[in-house]
């Protein structure tokens, strides 16, 4: 199966692909006239590696969890203590992001939003 074909049933941009490939995480096989042929293992690493960036975890992070895909005397300790890395992470993210969201939240209902040149949110911007 070529690039295009791949891309079609895994919904990864042929970019991203050959990103993967550069990078070591899928290494599929080459014809006589250099062309990229994927196998259907390629194919389900590659589905595999896109379900997991959808899921926000890094290239490192999949690169773990794959070979733990892999390694059939795994323990999934191994798989969960990563997963559970990855999710005290997003929730680091989110607090962040929610503290983002209050402060701006107050410094738009502080600003008066007419004519006057002063305003709270550049006062505070300008603060650092």
């Amino acid at each position: 199966m070529n690039i295009k074909d791949v891309s079609a049933q895994t919904g990864l941009p042929a970019k991203t692909i050959r990103y993967y490939e550069d990078i070591g995480l899928v290494r599929p096989g080459r014809s006589a006239n250099g062309y990229r042929v994927f196998q259907e293992t390629d194919i389900h690493k590659l589905a595999f590696l896109g379900r997991a960036r959808a899921l926000g975890f890094s290239i490192e992070d999949c690169r773990t969890l794959l070979a733990l895909y892999e390694d059939d005397s795994r323990a999934s300790a191994d798989v969960k203590a990563v997963a559970e890395e990855h999710l005290s992470q997003i929730g680091e993210k989110i607090a962040q992001l929610e503290a983002m969201r209050d402060t701006l939240r107050t410094l738009v209902q502080s600003c008066a939003g007419d004519a006057r040149p002063d305003c709270p949110i550049l006062t505070d911007l300008a603060r650092g």
